[in-house]
Parts: C-alpha cells; structure tokens; sequence
C-alpha cells in the first residue's frame, strides 16, 4: 500500500511529520511563507512550495505526485484560523475576508486533484459555520464519507488543552478518528512535559539550547508576576498592578491574561504570543517569566531533535512564536495519520478495484 500525501497550509511541517510518524509519506507541502521552508524540508524532507494556495491547481498534483494509480492519494491541511476563531465572531463582513475564503480554495483543489482522502484540521468554532457545512455537503455528494469531531487534546496525549476540530473524508467508505488513548486521570501534564528543563530568566538564554529563551519583562510586569499564582487571576494582585481594562466590566471576560499555569494539569492552548505574559496564561508556574520557545515546541510536541533554523543567528522569538503557535501539533497530527492508515488497512484491500478514482 503506497500513500502520497500533501499537506496545504504546512508552516514548518507539524501535521506533515505527524503523519510520517504514523506511517503516511508525505511528498510536499505547500504554503506562502518563505520563513516556514527551512524547517519544513529539514524535518519532513518533502518538496516545499512556496505558493499562495489561490495561486495552485490540483492539476499540478496530479502531474508530478499522483501519476501512480494505485497509490492511496490524501490532501491535507489546516487553512490559518483567525477568521474562525472566537474572537473573529465580532467581527463583521468577516465572510468577505481573503483568509475566509481559503477554505472555498481548499474546495476547490478536491474537485481538481480528485483525492481519495481528504482531512482538515482547524479552530472548533468553523464546524459553525455555513462556510464549513457547505464543505461537507460538498465531500458528501463527490461521493466521500464525512466525519468530524472536536479534539480535546490531551485525550490524545497532548499536553496542552487544546482543542481543534478535526475532519476526515474518505472515497473508500465510513472514516472516523482512532479512540482517545487518555483520560482525565492520566492527562500528560505541564510538569511531566516540562519541569526537567533548565531554569531561566526573563530575557535569558539557556547556554546549552538557544531556544530555552524568553522575553524580558519591565518592572511592573514583573511585579504583576511575582503576585500572580498558578491558575489565578489579576484580582490576585493588589489595586496599584491592576490595568485600567481591569476595572471595567469587560475587563472580567479577559481574566487569563497575566496568569501563571498550573504544574499538575495541561498547559493552556499554545498561541503565536505564548512568549508574552500578557497575552494569555503563559506565567511559568514557579518561575518568574513567560514561557520560552522551547518549551512551546515542547507543548506543541515538537521532538527536541526538530530543526527550527539554520543557525542561532536566526533564533528570532516572534518569528519562532509565530513558526510554533500556528502550527498542528505534532501528535495530533500522528492520531491524523494513525486513523488514516488504519481506515485504509480496513478498506483498500477489498474496495480498490470498485472505487471511482
């Protein structure tokens, strides 16, 4: 059995080399992102090309990667969710954005590329969407099998409490994502993940991993630190550290923000700003700083062997943020690739031959 998968919207590759994990050759990635290419070629050793996805064909797939009819042929990816995500409900006309409408893109080169298996992965909000729905309906009457569901990461091992909605579509018949490999009690947490890596400060770095680093943080952010608890809220903090946002109305909506997390429990969903203590819950829980690239990558599943750049020069924390928060985790994408290659043991072999290609 021969697979040849390609993934759309890679980054550096977290769901590609999820998916080799699990057994499924990936043979290109496509995305618009020059500074994704390195790590993307290094890690996945796929051809990566640098294109925007309205700018592809599925004609161009299936000229140069399926040309082999008895390979298994998969189109990944996961479209950037910004215009899908919570925060985007407020606002308008989000619809007539160019990002809104990579998911008709992703349409699209289905119908050109004809693939036999198609999965998407993305913010769990899109399954609400009359955009997302009508996708379906679109697989659903090319004569796949649809399934999806939201993921709570660490059901699968994932250290972080992240959920994403995850589709599958298959030619060859009923597709759905392997059991949860956890529960509650076993959950993988922040301290079994990251506890054993050296300490560092604020603005440091680690002098045996350029990427055990963080932000500095001013003195009053310091302050707001050293006052904050693990899973607790600025209304830790006495009157003098609180923002002028926090004592507005609105200000109690946003209660996260300037938040350590906590050791015994996954860590918060990792974000483009995770090295920025006030975006989100990203305090170390002992430690008086944010959290450092590594220890995203960590969350995120990355392998400490991953290669985010070619030299330490180009160790730049907002470019890596965005690099490691944009990108599917690593596991996640194994379980991807794990159901895939199961669903195509359980069928390929007897329907193959019957499969309109």
């Amino acid at each position: 059995m021969k697979t040849s998968a390609i993934d759309l919207f890679c980054g550096i590759g977290g769901l590609s080399y999820g998916l080799q994990k699990a057994g499924i050759s990936v043979v290109a990635g496509v995305d618009l992102d020059e500074s994704t290419r390195y790590a993307y070629e290094e890690n996945v050793k796929a051809d990566f090309i640098l294109k925007d996805i309205s700018e592809f064909n599925g004609y161009e797939i299936k000229k140069k990667y399926w040309r082999d009819e008895s390979q298994v042929k998969i189109l990944a990816g996961c479209a950037p969710c910004q215009p899908f995500s919570t925060h985007s409900n407020k606002v308008k006309h989000r619809g007539q954005t160019k990002r809104w409408r990579l998911i008709s893109e992703f349409k699209r080169l289905v119908q050109e590329s004809k693939p036999d298996i198609v999965t998407m992965e993305n913010v769990p909000n899109l399954a609400n969407q009359k955009i997302f729905k009508g996708f379906v309906t679109f697989l659903e009457q090319k004569g796949y099998f649809v399934s999806y569901s939201n993921v709570y990461c660490p059901d699968y091992g994932i250290p972080q409490k992240r959920r994403r909605l995850v589709l599958l579509a298959s030619k060859y018949g009923e597709i759905s994502l392997i059991p949860r490999t956890h529960s509650k009690e076993d959950y993988v947490t922040l301290r079994e993940a990251i506890e054993h890596l050296p300490t560092v400060k604020a603005g440091e770095i680690c002098k045996t991993d350029p990427l055990h680093k963080t932000t500095k943080l001013s003195d009053v952010n310091l302050k707001r630190m050293k006052a904050s608890k693990p899973n607790g809220t600025w209304l830790d903090w006495s009157d003098e550290l609180k923002l002028a946002c926090h004592v507005k109305a609105t200000g109690n909506t946003y209660k996260s923000v300037y938040g350590r997390m906590a050791w015994d429990e996954p860590s918060s969903t990792i974000t483009t700003q995770f090295y920025n203590f006030g975006t989100g819950r990203f305090g170390h829980p002992k430690q008086n700083r944010a959290l450092t690239i590594r220890e995203a990558a960590i969350l995120q599943t990355f392998p400490k062997s991953y290669k985010f750049y070619k030299n330490k020069k180009e160790v730049y924390i907002k470019q890596l943020g965005v690099h490691i928060g944009n990108a599917v985790p690593v596991e996640l994408g194994v379980v991807i690739g794990k159901s895939i290659k199961l669903h195509i043991e359980g069928y390929y072999g007897r329907t193959k031959h019957t499969i309109h290609l």
